[in-house]
């Protein structure tokens, strides 16, 4: 893992927050950091996002909930979390001792559950708010929060109410037109987007004709869903002027140059976090290469450049 180079800036700002350097761990996929901490020191991220919380503490799906696939992961987990007064009282004194900054994603069957949550978060050390809407709104009929324009809209104006800190949405891929989402969002009060939460899938057991999931589907991560991420980040970042965190398969340094090229301020490492501890590290050593060797002294200076053909 190579130092970072004083010449270069590596520093970025996401609804005022300054993070140290672009690379945030995906939630879901790093749990609260402890367990990664023992592997490195949690100051070389840029940020952590933190499992998906819910008001009180849920068990998530029955197993099977996780199932390979030929390019990433099929997962079901079904949000198993402590809850977030468990995680304001035991985790967020962890994290304190890093300057990392510290990124809460919330989830919710409820306009109502999510504005609690974010009012309760408001007041707890967390430097930014992350609103999953891919979650079904129970009374609506289940059908998820995020998959319309009008949806998307209400519950973010109405969160942002009840939130005293940056919000992020983060999008579904799930939608037929990601601009119009994410436009919605924007004009709703949204600090900053992230993209693209996983893609639906499912994986059948041949020989008994069963799914492989409990659940039957799943969200299809890893680098399989990459190209479509490129593509969402680029295309919503063209008509929002809030920041873009692009996710979605990135494994590598190059995976992130990809990303911020396409218009993302920030990237989220996630799947590649249980292939190898390390990957988060990694990205950022190989992004740097990327800055040195292109005699590059400002990771902003990337964002947005890609060259389109007319």
């Amino acid at each position: 893992m190579t130092e970072l180079n004083a010449d270069i800036n590596m520093k970025v700002n996401i609804a005022g927050v300054v993070l140290n350097n672009p690379v945030i761990t995906a939630s879901g996929t790093f749990g609260f950091g402890r367990e990664y901490g023992e592997y490195y020191d949690l100051n070389q991220l840029g940020g952590i996002c933190v499992k998906g919380l819910t008001l009180t503490p849920r068990q998530g799906n029955k197993p099977p909930r996780i199932a390979e696939t030929p390019a990433g992961i099929l997962n079901s987990v079904g949000l198993q979390n402590p809850g977030v007064k468990h995680f304001i009282e035991n985790e967020i004194p962890f994290l304190k001792k890093y300057s990392t900054k510290i990124i809460a994603n919330i989830s919710g069957n409820s306009v109502e559950e999510y504005c609690t949550m974010a009012e309760i978060l408001s007041d707890s050390d967390v430097d930014m708010i992350e609103m999953n809407i891919s979650c079904p709104n129970v009374k609506e009929g289940g059908v998820a929060f995020g998959t319309s324009a009008k949806t998307v809209n209400d519950i973010t104006r109405q969160v942002k109410k009840c939130c005293q800190k940056p919000l992020i949405v983060k999008l579904s891929p799930n939608v037929t037109n990601i601009q119009e989402i994410a436009k919605s969002a924007e004009e709703a009060g949204a600090d900053a987007l992230s993209l693209i939460n996983t893609l639906l899938g499912m994986a059948i057991d041949i020989n008994t004709r069963r799914p492989i999931l409990k659940n039957n589907v799943g969200g299809l991560s890893g680098p399989a869903v990459k190209p479509v991420a490129v593509r969402m980040v680029w295309q919503v970042s063209t008509v929002v002027n809030i920041p873009v965190i692009g996710m979605g398969g990135i494994m590598s340094g190059d995976d992130a140059v990809e990303f911020m090229l396409a218009g993302a301020s920030a990237v989220a490492v996630g799947t590649a976090n249980f292939a190898d501890p390390l990957a988060a590290v990694k990205v950022l050593d190989g992004l740097k290469e990327y800055l040195l060797k292109n005699n590059i002294k400002d990771v902003n200076e990337i964002v947005g450049k890609v060259e389109i053909y007319e």
